[in-house]
């Protein structure tokens, strides 16, 4: 069974991780640059998708940089909260995204009935994330995919441009 939500895990999320990556090719540059919202929805996700295979989030070393606007804000839970040090370009933000994809499938192949229980905890106070790598992983996903509707929606209603739905990860089979 270990090796079926291995395998379901990457062929999901990695489905997630190409629509990210679809969206942001499919982008228009002058839309992409002028349309700061969608620069920076984009950046925040492709950010907390490292940040959530970080363990522990400690040692989360982004590859592209930024600042915390509220030092306080910790979890990070709004797009606002991080600020590029400065304009990252879509080939930038691409190659992150696959940086990190890789990261994604290291982790979930060394998945183990030993290990699957381990904590990804952030911060020490009542609210904060408490939870296993299956339980980071999943969330990730969720939070991956609720951004990825939203730079959609944003290409949808502004441009009248429609990202193709993944179904699995091709990568896979």
């Amino acid at each position: 069974m270990q090796k079926q939500i291995q395998l379901a895990l990457k062929s999901q999320f990695g489905a997630s991780i190409d629509m990210l990556t679809n969206v942001i090719n499919k982008c228009p540059e002058n839309y992409y640059i002028k349309k700061k919202r969608f620069f920076y929805i984009a950046f925040h996700t492709i950010i907390l998708l490292d940040y959530y295979l970080s363990f522990p989030p400690k040692k989360f070393e982004p590859k592209l940089s930024f600042t915390i606007s509220n030092k306080n804000s910790v979890p990070i839970e709004a797009v606002d909260d991080l600020n590029p040090n400065r304009y990252y370009s879509k080939e930038e933000m691409i190659i992150y995204i696959e940086k990190t994809k890789i990261k994604l499938f290291q982790i979930i192949d060394s998945l183990t009935d030993e290990n699957i229980d381990n904590r990804f905890i952030e911060g020490n106070k009542k609210n904060d994330l408490n939870f296993s790598i299956l339980e980071i992983l999943l969330y990730n996903l969720r939070h991956t995919q609720h951004h990825i509707a939203q730079l959609h929606l944003m290409l949808k209603q502004d441009l009248n441009l429609h990202i193709e739905w993944s179904f699995t990860n091709g990568e896979l089979y």
